[in-house]
């Protein structure tokens, strides 16, 4: 047990691949019960940060505890502890879809009647019962995650670890897998979670950290971080022929601040129809006009100029 402290626990942690360094002197604290996101673009050090949390990958530097434990003394210990969903698929092709887990539970020595019972009850919770004898490569790509999912909680963890766990799905077998991580956190399960998705950390984080090149650029709730670093709303306006930079200096003083993207430009407005209003005022005239409320693509754009999927 961690006595009431966090789960996770890093200051000033530093991972480095010989002159490169991917993660540089983050501070991050996780709570039990927390769902807790690294959001970012490729690249920004999300996946070195879990690969050190997950005690496969060394600190370079800085202090690092997991659920009260020293990794590079404690790694061992550490895993048997967590459930790990990688960002690929690595299931057995050889195997069906119960034995990929009741084979997965061996490794964590548990009894194989309570592996049978508990993979019974995980393809139940993942909606993976019909499936059961089949073998893994038949299955599409939202199953093979649910199932991965499945078998990170084979070992009842005291932490969940997703690194991308959505990447490359459908938006339906996205829903679905949100569906399932939603219900585990309603359950109290601690997950940590990795995501270049906005809509993805807004769906399901308590609390995140923004980061860009190895550092953290924001840390809060989603809403916090919206009313922190952007505005209610954010019209989307497309304008033909001229590049879209040639419409700033048309559309200045409309809202907080304009934001010129290479296809769109952004207006960072509190009411969004009266700036639309204002926009056909001024006699500008765009192809396209989209008000939406603020995001956390908005809050990343804001923070850095670029936008997460750059």
């Amino acid at each position: 047990m961690t006595d009431g402290r966090p789960l996770i626990e890093a200051t000033g942690l530093v991972k480095r691949f010989g002159d490169f360094t991917a993660v540089d002197g983050i501070d991050v604290s996780v709570r039990a019960g927390e769902a807790f996101g690294f959001l970012g673009p490729n690249g920004a050090g999300k996946s070195s940060t879990m690969r050190m949390i997950g005690c496969v990958s060394p600190v370079t530097a800085g202090r690092l505890r997991i659920l009260g434990m020293d990794p590079d003394r404690d790694g061992p210990a550490i895993r048997a502890r967590l459930g790990v969903c990688p960002q690929t698929d690595n299931l057995d092709p050889e195997l069906t879809v119960a034995e990929n887990l009741t084979t997965y539970a061996r490794f964590f020595g548990i009894p194989r009647k309570v592996a049978r019972a508990r993979a019974a009850e995980l393809l139940d919770f993942v909606q993976l019962t019909e499936r059961a004898g089949s073998k893994v490569e038949p299955l599409s790509g939202g199953m093979k995650r649910r199932l991965t999912i499945a078998r990170a909680l084979v070992n009842e963890p005291d932490l969940v670890l997703l690194d991308e766990p959505t990447t490359g799905l459908d938006p339906q077998a996205r829903h679905l897998v949100w569906e399932r991580l939603f219900r585990l956190k309603r359950q109290g399960v601690t997950l940590v979670l990795t995501t270049h998705y906005m809509d993805e950390a807004e769906q399901l984080c308590d609390r995140l950290v923004v980061m860009d090149g190895g550092r953290i650029v924001a840390e809060g709730s989603p809403r916090d971080l919206i009313a922190r670093h952007s505005t209610r709303e954010v019209v989307e306006l497309r304008f033909a022929g001229e590049s879209q930079e040639a419409f700033v200096d048309k559309l200045a003083g409309i809202g907080e601040r304009v934001e010129p993207l290479p296809d769109r430009v952004l207006l960072y407005v509190h009411d969004g129809d009266a700036a639309v209003a204002t926009v056909h005022e001024r006699a500008l005239a765009p192809e396209s006009v989209l008000v939406r409320r603020s995001s956390l693509e908005d809050v990343f754009l804001h923070l850095t100029g670029r936008t997460l999927v750059d």
